[in-house]
């Protein structure tokens, strides 16, 4: 069924979307057959194109500056993104500082949607970033910053993307600002959408129509679907299982109120200053490092791809020197499936604190931590039969080089813990979904394992154990 949908254009109008986006979704997700084609197709799309990554120094980018007061790296246009210094002081006193990605610009997360012979499916692309791992990814239709699709690169038009922009654009599923990485990013956000169509849609070679099932399955595969695909299908409304009761969670307001708590709790403060004063951080011709070798780096690449809309460019990147954990612990309940949550505030966070996965170490590694946080070690050792899901997936290639992070959902067993530390809450797969539809509620590693949650068992939100 969806091969047939993969290339061709509708051949006759589809009829009128069903009034439960849960129950066509559950379908679209039963439908798996053909997933083991799409690695092919990716394989043979990273052969189509030339494409090459080479670091450099920093004086060898090309439209990118050193500002000679500051030390920020910064493009010529003064957009796309820069990076600067920020500085941290904490409450007791304590400061301290390291390089952040300043980008202002709020860019596009979307993914077309269609029913191929009353399935609905979804237009994913082959997608090339500088710091894939791969380097080719599943990505979502269009992903694109504002500068990238205003052409401020003067390069080619971005692909589908009057789907996203224009009024008349179709039925929205999903359209929701999020927030990206906080230990990376200034209050970065991006507008993740589902934008449903009924029209005929030209399907390029780079681009091919999946179900939901057949992205799910793909999910399962380390560095395959990217983490803007996993953002955005984070939103759709997916129907909640349930099962045995496990104790309850609190109710929405009782969530949010603890949420509340913890922002109004928060008095770090943090300002930009420039790039040339943070300190612990030694900068050489070709890196930007902190002096113990932790957090981030930041590098400098040449790229070459022939299938982007620029097919030369330079850019920084930042790298991290080890592979993070994100891992959410899950039980049943009469309420559906519950998720143990813990209120994180990182540097760079939109709304001083989101939600974030059980265990979120993903900056550091999380071996060498000189206090391991709440339920690592639980979740490290978790016998197989309650491991849910496990994989290491990779961070936006855009602006990080080969930055992953294992990805684990744990079922607690029978002695996990009935007391939480302080900053933790239990909450429905329900909740999450509504709350996500705020925006600014979840870390994107967050979103990234309630999509990888709902690929477990049929897309319903279950689970085997």
């Amino acid at each position: 069924m969806a091969l047939a949908a993969d290339t061709r254009t509708a051949a006759r109008p589809d009829p009128a979307p069903s009034a439960d986006p849960a129950a066509r979704l559950a379908l679209s997700a039963a439908a798996v057959a053909g997933a083991e084609e799409v690695t092919d197709w990716l394989a043979e799309r990273q052969q189509a194109g030339t494409f090459e990554v080479e670091r450099i120094p920093f004086d060898r980018m090309d439209k990118w500056l050193t500002v000679p007061a500051t030390g920020d790296l910064v493009h010529e246009t003064g957009r796309f993104f820069s990076v600067r210094g920020l500085e941290i002081r904490e409450e007791d006193g304590r400061t301290w500082s390291q390089p952040i990605i300043c980008q202002p610009e709020t860019g596009i997360l979307g993914i077309l949607a269609k029913e191929f012979d009353g399935v609905l499916h979804f237009l994913m692309q082959a997608k090339v970033e500088p710091g894939n791992i791969g380097p080719v990814q599943l990505g979502p239709t269009v992903q694109a910053t504002r500068s990238n699709y205003m052409r401020v690169h003067q390069g080619r038009a971005t692909p589908y993307l009057a789907y996203f922009l224009a009024e008349e654009r179709g039925t929205v599923l999903t359209d929701v600002l999020q927030s990206e990485q906080g230990d990376s990013f200034l209050r970065k956000r991006n507008r993740n959408l589902v934008v449903e169509v009924t029209g005929e849609v030209e399907v390029g070679p780079d681009h091919r129509w999946l179900t939901l099932g057949q992205i799910h399955r793909l999910l399962a595969v380390d560095n395959l679907v990217n983490m803007d695909a996993r953002t955005v299908l984070s939103s759709l409304p997916l129907a909640a299982a349930t099962g045995e009761p496990a104790g309850r969670a609190g109710s929405d307001t009782e969530v949010l109120s603890w949420l509340a708590e913890l922002k109004a709790m928060q008095v770090r403060e943090v300002q930009l200053v420039p790039l040339d004063r943070v300190t612990g951080w030694r900068r050489t011709a070709t890196e930007i490092a902190h002096a113990e070798g932790r957090h981030h780096r930041v590098i400098a690449v040449s790229v070459l791809a022939g299938n982007r809309e620029v097919s030369r460019w330079t850019q920084p990147l930042l790298e991290v020197e080890r592979p993070g954990l994100a891992a959410m612990v899950v039980r049943r309940s009469a309420e559906g499936p519950q998720l143990l949550v813990q209120g994180l505030t990182q540097p760079g966070t939109f709304d001083a604190v989101e939600m974030a996965p059980t265990v979120q170490c993903v900056s550091d590694g999380f071996s060498d931590l000189p206090e391991q946080p709440p339920f690592r070690d639980l979740v490290l050792a978790a016998p197989p039969e309650q491991v849910l899901y496990s994989a290491v997936l990779s961070e936006e290639g855009g602006r990080f080089h080969r930055r992953a992070n294992r990805y684990l959902i744990v079922a607690a067993g029978d002695d996990f813990p009935s007391q939480l530390p302080d900053g933790f809450c239990w909450v429905t797969l329900d909740q999450v979904r509504r709350f996500i539809q705020f925006g600014n509620h979840f870390t994107v590693e967050a979103r990234t394992l309630v999509t990888c949650l709902g690929s477990l068992h049929g897309g319903e939100g279950g689970w085997s154990a």
